[in-house]
């Protein structure tokens, strides 16, 4: 089959990571696991982080990544109940064992077992993967293939951190940074969904429309003033009630600051990798919540979908381009230039 080779670390030169499509065995499913022939892979700022050498812990030597994965089941292994060859699927971010207390109770994302996929094993930047039925779900009919790629991450990651997390309810005041991104523009939808006003962040005011369009009510693009400053204006001084936080320690304290009394900020990315200086008593006298939130149920990728169809949620695919023109993707993301997510097709493209 072909897949996605990753043979030189952009970092290390300053340059674009030397990228190859390579043919390698097709892999053969073991009989917990469906070999899954890939439709789309999603191209996130994990991708290409590790691509960039910025990224190295846990990472399988000679990996394969890409772990947004929607696909067609070619093939079952023989334990396999839930799922029959013709069956349209996503996976979730962990390639999970679906015994452990965690998958038994809903949160198959940090399987005591699992690895995650496209970083501990093999990926979706090939034209087959085999994974784990648990790790597994089932698209519902009316979908579109492609845009299912992102049902898991970023769609059902920012439901996730924005419903279960956070617990976002009507009439609250939610900032989500780095809004234009994958992340982001549909952390802004999810919010939009649950009722709150929403005061989408980003660095690159050609995105506003687009946001306004998710669903943000106030768009706060850079105009020189920390966006802290702007939010306290826009809400009477009082401050949101909820931060999802999107981008990490780049943006921190501005974060912090942005929130009301007995706020909630949520980390959901970090796109630098920095320490942070906090005074704990900027945290205590706000009656503050600081809360980390990674990964995604199959509950709510199942939830994500069924939004998708009830016009709640919209994948938000900026570009699709054939898994030979990864190094394209990667530049684009480097310089935050799409909106929502890139995706790859193995096969080169829609029939």
């Amino acid at each position: 089959m072909r897949a996605l080779s990753r043979l030189r670390l952009g970092a290390q030169t300053g340059g674009l990571p030397d990228l190859e499509v390579v043919n390698v065995p097709t892999p053969k499913p073991e009989p917990h696991q469906a070999l899954i022939r890939v439709t789309a892979c999603g191209f996130c700022h994990h991708d290409r982080s590790v691509m960039a050498g910025m990224l190295r812990r846990g990472v399988g030597p000679d990996v394969i990544l890409g772990h947004e994965i929607s696909g067609q089941v070619a093939e079952t292994g023989s334990n396999v109940t839930g799922l029959k060859a013709g069956d349209q699927v996503v996976s979730i971010l962990t390639d999970a064992c679906g015994k452990c207390d965690r998958c038994a109770s809903g949160r198959e994302h940090r399987c005591r077992e699992g690895q995650g996929i496209g970083h501990g094993r093999d990926g979706g930047f090939a034209e087959y993967v085999a994974l784990s039925e648990h790790s597994l779900v089932k698209v519902p009919e009316g979908l579109d293939p492609v845009g299912a790629a992102l049902l898991a991450c970023p769609m059902g990651v920012s439901l996730q951190a924005v419903q279960g997390t956070a617990r976002v309810v009507s009439g609250e005041t939610v900032v989500v940074t780095g809004a234009g991104g994958g992340l982001g523009s549909h952390a802004v939808q999810a919010a939009a969904a649950l009722g709150a006003r929403v005061l989408a962040v980003t660095s690159s005011s050609g995105k506003e429309n687009a946001l306004r369009d998710l669903g943000a009510a106030e768009v706060l693009a850079d105009s020189g003033l920390d966006f802290s400053e702007l939010v306290m204006a826009m809400t009477e001084d009082e401050g949101a009630d909820v931060v999802i936080d999107t981008v990490g320690s780049a943006l921190f304290p501005s974060t912090l600051r942005s929130l009301a009394q007995f706020g909630r900020l949520v980390l959901l990315g970090e796109v630098l990798g920095q320490s942070l200086n906090l005074n704990p008593a900027e945290v205590i006298f706000r009656d503050a919540q600081i809360l980390g939130a990674s990964g995604v149920s199959r509950a709510t990728v199942e939830q994500a979908g069924q939004m998708v169809l009830d016009g709640k949620l919209s994948p938000v695919v900026d570009l699709e381009l054939p898994l030979d023109q990864a190094s394209e993707a990667y530049r684009l993301v480097s310089e935050r230039k799409p909106t929502g997510r890139i995706v790859l097709l193995p096969d080169g493209g829609r029939a």
